[in-house]
């Protein structure tokens, strides 16, 4: 009896551990995602006050970034819980999941959240240009040539991803 009772407190806590470790690599990925959303944002943002003309095409680019990023949220939130190996948590956290043209076709076919978000970020991918996005990425050329312009900007992702690297879930 003594045996039973220490082995069902074991895998109690094995799954509590578990349960807690993805809790806190989700925690880590999200603001991974919440950092790089910001990033594009004061990219955009800082494009379109120099160039206010490419404020539209730049609302498009940014709502595919975003879209982009919050598939690869759900995906990893799903797979964390459902198909651990499919997330790659011991690689740097940009590279934790690898998701394919194929993979998201598929995923875009589910009638739940990642389904839905998958749909997003697939169409997104399907669309034809935005008229002006070789414009928009002429312009983030010229901005990202000059460091100066983005220092503030690109300081504040710097901080957040380290923030995120410095997270430990073991």
């Amino acid at each position: 009896m003594k045996k039973l009772l220490i082995t069902a407190m074991l895998v109690g806590t094995s799954f509590s551990t578990l349960a807690a470790d993805n809790q806190c690599l989700e925690t880590k990925y999200d603001a991974y995602v919440d950092a790089s959303i910001h990033w594009y944002e004061d990219l955009v943002q800082l494009t379109t006050e120099q160039y206010p003309d490419l404020a539209e095409v730049g609302n498009w680019f940014l709502e595919g970034r975003k879209n982009h990023f919050e598939l690869n949220r759900a995906a990893v939130h799903y797979y964390l819980q459902n198909e651990p190996t499919k997330v790659a948590t011991e690689r740097s956290v940009e590279s934790w999941l690898q998701l394919e043209q194929h993979d998201v076709k598929v995923l875009a076919q589910r009638d739940d959240e990642l389904g839905r978000a998958a749909a997003k970020s697939f169409s997104d991918r399907q669309a034809k240009p935005h008229d002006n996005n070789y414009d928009l990425r002429s312009a983030f050329a010229d901005l990202l040539s000059h460091p100066k312009k983005i220092d503030e900007a690109l300081n504040k992702y710097n901080t957040a991803i380290k923030k995120v690297e410095a997270t430990d879930c073991r």
